[in-house]
């Protein structure tokens, strides 16, 4: 369509990580493998968590939510991309990348409010250990588990709401793997100073408030800790937040510099590495912070993955043991 002497575009190009024939298939490879055990890890988490009696507890509760997240989002991004690479096309329709893009900033807003929950479980378990069943009743781990579900949405739907008005002119290349909010505000010949403004502002208090439970749970865990008389006891109590805090670092520490401020600050290049860390990287990561750092969590993984609750599963594998 035609406004004046602009016009809209139909479609984007998005120029992946690299445009080196000879590095795509090793792009493919790379990422493959990175997409297969992410999904595999996280929904090995969640099939334990689901089996596993023992685990059908609040943390458990919320951390299976985060695996659903970390696979979901991996999923709007990676496969597109590989698809893009084996067939050696760049293109995505207008309408699949403002999809894609809605529900790239649904799942990273999800994995921010989930963290935040998952530190007010540990506060309350650490500092309230007597009153932990009484207060993190059914009801109230539901609700703090839909509640990111919904206020991610919400996000997401102002943003693409703002976004849809906007006209992207002559140029339909994305310097990126996929369809994200910032490079797309930085290619639209549109006035976009709102949506950085609101960008901006919803980065700010999407990182902030959850990062605000977390540091605030802390403190008050680093305290409680503190008053054990025994060695041991502050080790135990610490080890029940390690992994959580393993993955607050490595999710924070990739994430702020890339939807904290508006796109025209982000270094060439830097909005793909960013993007790569907490969209694939991240994810991948999360089950072994879980499992490597978890007894219980071990446990249960080797309970899944033995012949006793594994091959009833698969009927035809009992045919393949000895």
């Amino acid at each position: 369509m035609h406004h004046g002497n602009q016009t809209t575009v139909s479609g984007f190009l998005l120029l992946g990580l690299s445009n080196q024939a000879e590095q795509q298939k090793v792009l493919f490879v790379l990422f493959l493998g990175m997409y297969l055990v992410t999904v595999v890890g996280n929904g090995l988490i969640i099939l334990a968590i689901g089996l596993d009696s023992n685990l059908h507890t609040p943390m458990y509760f919320f951390l299976a939510n985060l695996s659903l997240a970390d696979i979901s989002s991996v999923s709007t991004s990676v496969p597109k991309m590989l698809m893009n690479i084996q067939t050696k096309t760049q293109s995505i329709s207008y309408e699949n990348c403002i999809t894609q893009m809605y529900f790239s900033i649904v799942f990273v807003v999800i994995d921010n409010f989930l963290l935040g929950v998952m530190a007010y479980d540990r506060f309350v378990a650490i500092c309230h250990p007597l009153n932990y069943m009484t207060i993190m009743q059914p009801r109230l781990c539901v609700s703090l588990a839909v509640i990111p579900w919904v206020l991610s949405n919400a996000v997401a739907l102002i943003h693409t709401l703002l976004l849809l008005p906007l006209l992207f002119c002559d140029s339909n290349t994305l310097p990126h793997f996929f369809c994200d909010l910032a490079p797309l505000l930085k290619l639209s010949c549109s006035d976009t100073r709102i949506n950085e403004l609101v960008l901006f502002i919803a980065g700010l208090s999407v990182v902030t408030f959850p990062f605000a439970l977390i540091l605030f749970s802390y403190i008050c865990i680093v305290r409680a800790v503190l008053r054990i008389s025994s060695t041991e006891g502050k080790w135990k109590a610490f080890s029940t937040c390690g992994s959580h805090l393993t993955v607050v670092l490595l999710f924070y520490g990739t994430i702020v510099g890339v939807y904290f401020f508006p796109s025209t600050t982000h270094p060439d290049g830097g909005d793909k590495i960013g993007a790569v860390l907490f969209t694939v990287v991240t994810p991948m990561m999360n089950p072994f912070i879980y499992s490597l750092r978890n007894k219980d969590m071990k446990g249960a993984l080797r309970k899944l993955l033995s012949r006793k609750i594994f091959l009833p599963l698969m009927p035809w594998a009992s045919d393949l043991s000895p």
